[in-house]
């Protein structure tokens, strides 16, 4: 297949993602197989929460929107500019999919048509079915994908190049099971913010969007803080009580009364508002309802640590103060080139 059908077929998912919000679905009679996909998917978007508790329908319209907006015209020239497939051959590629968050594994979906190879797609049971739907719609609009798109329920086998995400205990399986195959093995990361201060309250409130989206489950979550001594934590929870409204949600609330009860009964020191806790802690990785924080003297010092533990290390939030950053409320924004771990997918399928 040409890159050129590859790419249309794309171009018309996003639009037809584009229809599906979370405050209302806008049918739009000029996008292809609505007849046959619009009432299914939003069924689908419905059910999700039954399939995994966590992807509840905010979470998942919000995936969908972020694929809708990535999707254009204008975005896939943009990152496709940059390499060259003319003479990379059709291989196989197997992916090893997470479930953390909605359609996490679809960037790698992308990746793999995009640059002209078949893919073998083993899905987590946590997130089996919004990719298959998706890729039923691709078919229907290029059929010819069919012989390229399969999806694995036992053992991932006949491949010629693998990408594998999963912790960093399984990772190390991966890299055992693979080492003679070319691959990506994505494991464990956390995303972190610097502090100094001087952050406004709306700067601190899009920090809360870091922190919140996907319940905190995502890599690009915000899960560590590192602010200066004597920092005032007041502001930063005034900032976060605009996202009270997670307790609610009765998987996010057992989470935190569970954490809370094990942090209290260890005799930790903590700072909580009834919905997050923050404890001082040097690790990278809180859990769910929680984030950790620590305190820098000097922001040189930090920077050669943030270095150091790069692999650990998925985004960095901040005004600006550390090269690379990003702005506050952007973690859940990546562009189509943004990729994962800093490995560039396209460039390691231009060469299997």
């Amino acid at each position: 297949m040409l890159q050129n059908e590859i790419k249309s077929s794309f171009i018309a998912l996003g639009k037809f993602l584009n229809q599906f919000s979370f405050e209302k679905n806008t049918k739009d009679t000029t996008v292809l197989n609505n007849d046959l996909f619009y009432d299914d998917f939003i069924a689908l978007i419905e059910l999700s929460q039954s399939h995994n508790g966590w992807f509840t329908p905010e979470q998942v319209y919000y995936s969908i929107q972020s694929w809708a907006e990535a999707l254009t015209e204008s975005n896939l020239t943009e990152w496709l500019s940059s390499y060259d497939f003319s003479k990379t051959s059709c291989k196989k590629v197997g992916l090893i999919l997470a479930g953390n968050i909605p359609l996490v594994g679809f960037h790698d979906f992308l990746s793999v048509l995009i640059s002209g190879h078949n893919v073998l797609v083993k899905t987590s049971s946590n997130d089996q079915y919004l990719l298959k739907f998706l890729a039923k719609y691709l078919i229907e609009i290029e059929p010819k994908l069919a012989d390229k798109i399969t999806f694995v329920e036992g053992k991932l086998e006949s491949f010629d190049a693998v990408i594998a995400t999963g912790s960093n205990n399984t990772a190390r399986y991966f890299e055992y099971y693979f080492k003679d195959k070319p691959s990506i093995i994505r494991k464990n990361r956390n995303s972190v913010v610097i502090l100094d201060g001087n952050e406004s309250h709306e700067d601190l409130v899009n920090l809360g969007e870091d922190i919140f989206r996907f319940f905190g489950l995502g890599c690009r979550n915000v899960s560590k803080l590192f602010v200066p001594k004597d920092y005032d934590f007041d502001r930063f929870f005034k900032a976060m009580y605009e996202y009270k409204d997670v307790i609610y949600y009765e998987k996010y609330a057992n989470n935190y009364d569970y954490n809370k009860a094990v942090f209290l009964m260890s005799n930790f020191k903590l700072l909580d508002n009834e919905f997050l806790t923050i404890k001082e802690d040097p690790s990278y990785s809180s859990p769910i309802s929680s984030v950790f924080y620590e305190f820098y003297d000097d922001l040189g010092v930090l920077k050669n640590r943030l270095e150091t533990d790069k692999e650990q290390i998925q985004c960095i939030v901040s005004n600006q103060l550390v090269e690379n950053s990003i702005a506050f409320g952007q973690t859940q924004k990546p562009k189509l080139w943004d990729y994962a771990d800093n490995v560039d997918t396209l460039a390691f399928l231009s060469k299997i």
